[in-house]
């Protein structure tokens, strides 16, 4: 009779175990990180295809157009809050508006 108890109270523990697990995890900041992580990766993919989109401009040959493409990106940069390539899209992005003929600060 007393073997059915032992296992009856280690599944008890166990279960409390793996509630207070889950409990963390969707509530301690488990599921925030995993979120982060998750939007992090959107911004990044974002700004990569908008890397591409500028490059089918460019070969379009709308300089214009190609001005306008450098400034999305940028901006998917600023978004995605990676400073190293935002400023160089900044620039990119200054370039493209001397060749598209806007006035430039």
């Amino acid at each position: 009779m007393e073997a059915p108890k032992k296992t009856s109270k280690a599944k008890t523990i166990f279960s409390v175990i793996i509630f207070i697990g889950v409990l963390w995890y969707f509530f301690g900041g488990g599921m925030d990180k995993q979120v982060a992580n998750d939007m992090q990766k959107i911004e990044n993919q974002v700004a990569t295809d908008a890397e591409k989109q500028y490059e089918i401009a460019k070969n379009g040959g709308d300089k214009m157009q190609t001005y306008v493409q450098a400034g999305l990106v940028a901006a998917a940069y600023l978004q995605a809050k990676d400073e190293v390539n935002y400023n160089k899209w900044k620039a990119i992005e200054k370039e493209e508006a001397k060749n598209a003929g806007m006035p430039v600060e």
